[in-house]
């Protein structure tokens, strides 16, 4: 075996680590938030163990911010990424607000969609984490946005904000109450938006 065979290994542990780790946080978020995310917790939920998550992340912060780069990328493959075969415009967002429906009955996460639950957490906060909530949830608005600007409606920030504040709406009201068919009206709200 050479060295560079053990470096490998190392490597590819380390990476794996660093993805259970990562996605474990990113679904306790979604329930617990992700100031409740604790070196020990994870490793118990993970089977890894506290020495070996710290050795791949050094810190607490740096686990919560792999955490929302990893539901990051949950989000663009479960969401963006099945909708980005439509034309843009009216087509992609009719596929978006779908697939976002389709990415909360999946229960991709525990405890619904991990940008609404981190945003109502790290809103007034300042640090490395709230700047990667933050510009998390900026994208989404700005996929939004440009979307309804292909389409051409009238005000896309304004309507980019109500196709928001609909899916968060019923976000926390399948949380609290259960209720599937919240998501169902929120998209069909949105719809009427896009017409």
């Amino acid at each position: 075996m050479t060295s560079d065979s053990k470096v490998d290994g190392r490597r590819a542990r380390g990476d794996l680590t660093r993805r259970t780790v990562a996605r474990k946080a990113a679904e306790v978020a979604t329930t617990h938030g992700l100031d409740s995310i604790s070196v020990g917790s994870l490793a118990a939920a993970t089977g890894l163990s506290k020495s070996g998550i710290l050795t791949v992340f050094g810190t607490r912060e740096a686990i919560q911010v792999a955490a929302v780069a990893e539901a990051r990328a949950i989000y663009l493959e479960a969401v963006v990424a099945p909708a980005w075969g439509h034309e843009p415009g009216r087509p992609r967002l009719r596929a978006l607000l779908d697939c976002w429906v389709a990415y909360l009955r999946a229960a991709v996460f525990p405890g619904g969609c991990f940008i609404v639950a981190s945003t109502a957490e790290y809103g007034r906060r300042e640090g490395d984490v709230a700047d990667a909530v933050r510009a998390l949830k900026r994208e989404w608005l700005d996929l939004l946005e440009s979307e309804l600007r292909e389409a051409g409606v009238a005000d896309p920030a304004g309507d980019a904000f109500r196709i928001d504040a609909y899916l968060c709406a019923a976000n926390v009201h399948r949380e609290l109450f259960g209720s599937e068919e919240q998501l169902d009206r929120a998209r069909d709200l949105a719809l009427d938006l896009i017409g």
